[in-house]
């Protein structure tokens, strides 16, 4: 497994390792995938809580 440098996203602060998403606000700033994901269903006009369920989600099936 290749170690990968840690980046720091713009939007929450937050370190990550992943490979990062591409804001959809500008389309090119780069976000970690969390931020990603919140873009990307809030469009669904999703709440914040709802998202956040998800992403939990997310996080869960990656263990």
């Amino acid at each position: 497994m290749k170690n990968r440098k840690k980046l720091i996203c713009p939007l929450c602060g937050k370190a990550y390792s992943e490979p990062p998403a591409t804001s959809r606000t500008d389309n090119s700033t780069l976000i970690c995938p969390d931020c990603g994901t919140k873009q990307a269903l809030s469009i669904f006009g999703l709440s914040i809580e709802e998202q956040e369920k998800i992403i939990e989600t997310i996080h869960k099936s990656k263990t």
